[in-house]
Protein backbone atom coordinates (compact mmCIF):
# COMPACT_ATOMS: atom_id res chain seq x y z
CA UNK A 1 0.00 0.00 0.00
CA UNK A 2 1.35 3.36 -1.04
CA UNK A 3 1.12 6.51 1.05
CA UNK A 4 1.04 9.92 -0.59
CA UNK A 5 0.38 13.43 0.62
CA UNK A 6 -2.89 15.06 -0.37
CA UNK A 7 -1.13 17.87 -2.24
CA UNK A 8 1.03 15.37 -4.17
CA UNK A 9 -2.08 13.33 -4.98
CA UNK A 10 -3.80 16.48 -6.26
CA UNK A 11 -0.84 17.22 -8.52
CA UNK A 12 -0.82 13.64 -9.88
CA UNK A 13 -4.47 12.67 -9.47
CA UNK A 14 -4.82 10.99 -12.86
CA UNK A 15 -1.76 8.80 -12.20
CA UNK A 16 -2.93 7.88 -8.70
CA UNK A 17 -6.40 6.94 -9.96
CA UNK A 18 -4.91 4.88 -12.78
CA UNK A 19 -2.73 2.96 -10.31
CA UNK A 20 -5.80 2.10 -8.26
CA UNK A 21 -7.83 1.28 -11.34
CA UNK A 22 -5.39 -0.86 -13.30
CA UNK A 23 -3.14 -2.41 -10.64
CA UNK A 24 -5.66 -2.57 -7.75
CA UNK A 25 -3.13 -0.59 -5.72
CA UNK A 26 -4.58 1.08 -2.64
CA UNK A 27 -3.26 4.58 -2.08
CA UNK A 28 -3.52 6.09 1.39
CA UNK A 29 -3.76 9.86 1.45
CA UNK A 30 -1.94 11.69 4.22
CA UNK A 31 -2.08 15.22 5.51
CA UNK A 32 0.65 16.42 7.87
CA UNK A 33 1.69 12.80 8.33
CA UNK A 34 -1.78 11.57 9.35
CA UNK A 35 -3.82 9.17 7.25
CA UNK A 36 -6.97 10.98 6.10
CA UNK A 37 -8.39 8.97 3.21
CA UNK A 38 -7.71 6.48 0.49
CA UNK A 39 -8.09 5.95 -3.22
CA UNK A 40 -9.15 2.43 -4.12
CA UNK A 41 -10.47 0.69 -7.21
CA UNK A 42 -14.19 0.53 -7.82
CA UNK A 43 -13.99 -3.26 -7.41
CA UNK A 44 -12.57 -2.80 -3.90
CA UNK A 45 -15.31 -0.30 -3.08
CA UNK A 46 -18.02 -2.70 -4.26
CA UNK A 47 -16.50 -5.46 -2.13
CA UNK A 48 -16.40 -3.19 0.94
CA UNK A 49 -20.03 -2.19 0.40
CA UNK A 50 -21.09 -5.82 0.04
CA UNK A 51 -19.30 -6.75 3.27
CA UNK A 52 -20.87 -3.77 5.04
CA UNK A 53 -24.32 -4.86 3.84
CA UNK A 54 -23.72 -8.38 5.15
CA UNK A 55 -22.67 -7.01 8.55
CA UNK A 56 -25.81 -4.83 8.64
CA UNK A 57 -28.02 -7.82 7.85
CA UNK A 58 -26.33 -9.88 10.55
CA UNK A 59 -26.82 -7.09 13.11
CA UNK A 60 -30.47 -6.69 12.14
CA UNK A 61 -31.09 -10.42 12.53
CA UNK A 62 -29.43 -10.38 15.96
CA UNK A 63 -31.55 -7.41 17.01
CA UNK A 64 -34.72 -9.20 15.90
CA UNK A 65 -33.74 -12.33 17.85
CA UNK A 66 -33.00 -10.29 20.97
CA UNK A 67 -36.32 -8.42 20.76
CA UNK A 68 -38.61 -11.46 20.65
CA UNK A 69 -41.73 -10.74 22.69
CA UNK A 70 -40.92 -7.03 23.04
CA UNK A 71 -42.34 -5.86 19.73
CA UNK A 72 -45.02 -3.22 19.39
CA UNK A 73 -47.03 -2.95 16.19
CA UNK A 74 -46.90 0.18 14.09
CA UNK A 75 -50.60 0.79 14.68
CA UNK A 76 -50.14 0.55 18.47
CA UNK A 77 -47.29 3.05 18.36
CA UNK A 78 -49.41 5.49 16.35
CA UNK A 79 -52.29 5.02 18.78
CA UNK A 80 -50.04 5.56 21.82
CA UNK A 81 -48.66 8.74 20.27
CA UNK A 82 -52.14 9.99 19.35
CA UNK A 83 -51.44 9.96 15.63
Amino acid sequence: MTRIGVSDARDHLSEVVDRARYTQERVVLTKRGREVGAIISIDDLKLLEMLEDQLDIKAARQALEESQGERISYDDIRKNLGL
